[in-house]
């Protein structure tokens, strides 16, 4: 039987908190394909992947590798996907089981009818640990709802409105011919995943649905400011794809091209205003590397994303100018509660 969806979860020592995730992907049942990739992990995950799989033949896969990060497991799940569609969920996340079922029975329907579209797109919910919040990101306000429709039809995205790994269902197949391939070892990849195979994507489809449910608040979380301090030359590597993937390209959608030229003046901005709240010189030289790179690889994206609001923004100088960008950042972390 035809799989609609494979659903990929890179597990690392995620024993604590994993069958949540994977509890709320088994209602799929045959329509779906579960990928449970173990990425060397030293508790319990191998075992419990293993445990699931055994119990739910034809619909769970365990797969065991040696660590290489995030990005590999998201790859290894790819390699291995036999379902139309591509979702990753990671392990201390989860989906609405409601929400899941309604999806995939419109992308039966869209594939029935020969018209299935490259990329769904749903809402996700930020799931606030720390005080027991929920914030929803949506896109009613800029895709229409329930059809397929292409880039020049989309509206414009606010700052806090771009698609995540969260929000999308790529095409398995459009994947694969994008050469999408996450590096290993590297946190903040998911950036990547949103955004090199994009110029692949033409027709789209958005279900005002909240499915993904994204658990944010752990104090060792990937996105805690601290966290990613301390990972900055690992977000500084991922803008570097970002610009090279990028760079260069001409893309026949305007609108596509703006969107993909605003995504990554988000990126360059974040890296620079991480340099500017470590306050240590290394870093703020490594800021300076990352613009002189863009400029050597391509000038004309240089200039655009340079004099973009964010680009000014996240260049202020003097010690006045820092200390501005950074109350800027934390005006925009409270609003928006991104990490």
């Amino acid at each position: 039987m035809m799989k609609i969806v494979t659903f990929a979860v890179p597990c690392y020592n995620s024993s604590a908190y994993m069958k949540k995730c994977i509890e709320t992907l088994l209602p799929g049942g045959e329509d779906v394909e579960i990928i449970l990739i173990n990425d060397g992990s030293s508790d319990d995950t191998g075992k419990i992947a293993d445990e699931y799989a055994s119990q739910y033949p034809g619909l769970v896969k365990a797969i065991h590798q040696e660590n290489g990060g995030h990005g590999e497991g998201v790859n290894t799940g790819l390699k291995n996907a036999s379902g139309m569609y591509y979702k990753v969920v990671d392990s201390d996340d989860w989906l609405d089981a409601p929400g899941m079922l309604k999806v995939i029975e419109t992308l039966k329907q869209l594939i029935n009818s020969g018209k299935n579209p490259d990329m769904m797109i749903c809402n996700y919910v930020y799931e606030h640990a720390e005080d027991n919040t929920r914030h929803i990101v949506n896109y009613t306000n800029v895709l229409p709802e329930n059809r397929i429709f292409t880039w020049e039809e989309v509206g414009s995205f606010k700052p806090s409105q771009y698609l995540l790994m969260h929000s999308v269902i790529y095409n398995t197949e459009l994947l694969r011919k994008s050469g999408m391939v996450l590096p290993k070892h590297t946190f903040y990849v998911d950036n990547i995943f949103v955004f090199q195979p994009l110029p692949y994507v033409k027709t789209l489809y958005y279900m005002d649905i909240d499915l993904y449910r994204y658990f944010i608040g752990r104090s060792d979380q990937s996105v805690n400011e601290q966290v990613m301090i301390k990972r900055i030359d690992q977000q500084y590597r991922v803008t570097r794809i970002m610009i090279d993937s990028f760079s260069q390209l001409k893309l026949p959608d305007k609108k596509l091209d703006q969107y993909m030229l605003n995504y990554l003046s988000v990126m360059m901005a974040i890296s620079s205003v991480l340099s500017v709240i470590s306050g240590l010189k290394e870093n703020l030289e490594k800021k300076a590397e990352l613009w002189s790179y863009l400029k050597s690889k391509d000038e004309k994206l240089y200039i655009r994303l340079r004099y973009h609001l964010l680009g000014r923004i996240s260049n202020l100088p003097g010690r006045a100018g820092r200390k501005l960008t950074v109350y800027l950042y934390r005006l925009l972390r409270r609003k928006y509660k991104f990490n």
